[in-house]
């Protein structure tokens, strides 16, 4: 087994002295070695085919030397695995230092002028995970493994995951934290990004006044990750500023556009080139709900809500100018690139909620505002709602685009008079648009549905896939990574997940709302 191994990040940076694997302040470093605890009884049960080409490791795919790898039984010739650290904010709330409590950073590769990073989720113990163990179940690896890729073929800028192996080690976890705790089956993800660089990797050097170390930290991601920054000094931290700005707002609008909540939008969890990273609480929206969060630590505050998310990235976002500041020094030049920033978002966000319409007139606030309350008032399905809008016609009536959406309602006896009348106004003034429109009924249609996705991991799909697999049975996992591989095609074959939740999966565990257990 043949890897073009390119390491930087503990090439270049300082590493830990200490040597010891015990949870404890790690200070003057950016990361401390560690091992992968072998684990008892590896198995590949799934790996991503198409990305290991991409990155040069198909061919092995079958081999023991990659089981080993990927599974933390072995380590590549001539590498040392990792931890990162880094601090951050945790629901609004300084955390101080954090780190890669159950993330190894394995090596960095090269593979047709791409550069990546591997890690594994779920390995074992770093000195950064303060009183876990460090390990990942299975059910929550499942959920890492297909979102990640799911998110990558939405076109949705995200981590990627290689394969997911079953450890043959059994798991306390605690899934309701409801002082119920029960044995799992233990998993590893190997997942897969160009850097796993996070905002609480700036933040944990600008906490400690470390300048000297939060400059290092810049100058080594711009060289390595920013290259197009040609410029010096402060210029050079501005602009490094604004493009993770820019990368990150762009994800944002990404995951709106597809109905996705991420669920823990902490700092730590923030990329700083702009992925959507650590895939835990998450799920998309079934019925249409800016209020809604998946994950059960956010019930009652619900700050990572769907609709809440752009304000957390521009929260998110003045943490890292914070943190960056002191390599700045210019207060006036950070403010401005923070209003532009709300510009930036504004333009690009009222363009996608116009296209999901197949819609190319200037974005009306009224109109908008108005479908979002119509969908809000009576359960109906987003994902469904928007695939099914793009089968109206110019010639049709209100009544008759009405009739046509109905498959996205999931009680249409829930449709009161008044609700009625209201799509009715609605659609009204949506066809008007339509006819305004230069596209085809054909064209709008072809054009709406490559940015409406017909198939999403929706939380009840997951959900079958572990509890098949924890049988044994990784058929699902396979269908639906093949599904989710082409999320905006019909694929007729698939059809029956072209479906609204079931009622079993309102209330079931793992389908509605999720614990960060895992």
């Amino acid at each position: 087994m043949k890897i073009n191994i390119k390491d930087t990040f503990n090439k270049e940076l300082d590493a830990d002295k200490d040597l010891s694997n015990s949870p404890r302040q790690v200070y003057n470093s950016f990361f401390s070695f560690v091992r992968p605890k072998t684990p008892s009884n590896p198995k590949l049960i799934h790996f991503s085919g198409e990305f290991a080409n991409e990155i040069g490791l198909k061919e092995y795919a079958d081999s023991e030397e990659f089981l080993k790898i990927v599974s933390g039984a072995g380590v590549y010739e001539g590498t040392n695995p990792y931890a990162m650290c880094y601090a951050g904010h945790q629901f609004g709330n300084w955390a101080g230092q954090l780190g890669d409590g159950r993330a190894i950073n394995l090596f960095e590769l090269e593979n047709e002028s791409k550069h990546w990073t591997l890690q594994l989720k779920g390995a074992g113990p770093t000195p950064y995970s303060r009183n876990a163990d460090g390990f990942a179940v299975l059910r929550s690896s499942i959920r890492e493994h297909l979102c990640s890729e799911a998110m990558h073929y939405l076109g949705v800028p995200t981590t990627r995951s290689l394969s997911l192996v079953l450890t043959g080690d059994q798991v306390l976890r605690d899934v309701l934290y409801n002082g119920n705790p029960a044995y799992e089956k233990g998993a590893i993800v190997c997942r897969v990004a160009p850097s796993f660089i996070r905002f609480g990797n700036f933040e944990l050097f600008a906490a400690r006044k470390d300048h000297g170390n939060l400059k290092k930290l810049t100058d080594y991601t711009i060289k390595h990750f920013f290259p197009e920054i040609s410029s010096e000094g402060k210029e050079k931290y501005l602009q490094f500023y604004k493009k993770v700005g820019e990368r990150t707002l762009d994800m944002v609008i990404e995951w709106q556009r597809v109905g996705f909540v991420h669920g823990v939008m902490n700092t730590d969890n923030m990329s700083i080139l702009g992925l959507t990273i650590d895939f835990g609480p998450y799920g998309w929206l079934e019925n249409f709900d800016n209020n809604w969060t998946p994950n059960t630590t956010d019930a009652n505050g619900r700050r990572y809500r769907f609709g809440n998310q752009p304000d957390i990235v521009f929260w998110n976002l003045v943490q890292l100018a914070n943190a960056l500041y002191t390599l700045i020094d210019d207060l006036p030049a950070l403010q401005g690139i923070l209003d532009n920033f709300s510009e930036y978002f504004t333009s690009k966000y009222q363009k996608m909620l116009q296209s999901k319409l197949g819609i190319e007139a200037e974005y009306d606030a009224d109109f908008q505002d108005t479908l979002m309350r119509n969908l809000e008032s009576v359960e109906t399905d987003m994902t469904i709602f928007y695939r099914e809008l793009a089968n109206l016609e110019k010639i049709d009536s209100p009544e008759k685009a009405l009739e046509k959406v109905e498959y996205a309602f999931y009680n249409l006896e829930e449709i009161t008079e008044p609700i009625k009348n209201n799509w009715l106004i609605w659609f009204e003034k949506y066809l008007a648009l339509l006819r305004n429109e230069t596209k085809t009924d054909n064209e709008r249609k072809v054009w709406m549905n490559s940015l409406n996705p017909k198939y999403v991991l929706r939380n009840y799909m997951a959900q079958l896939a572990i509890d098949e697999a924890d049988s044994g049975n990784y058929g699902l996992i396979e269908e639906f990574y093949l599904l989710l591989q082409k999320p905006y095609d019909e694929q007729e074959q698939y059809q029956k997940w072209y479906a609204k939740r079931p009622d079993w999966a309102r209330e079931k565990i793992g389908c509605s709302m999720l614990s960060c257990s895992s």
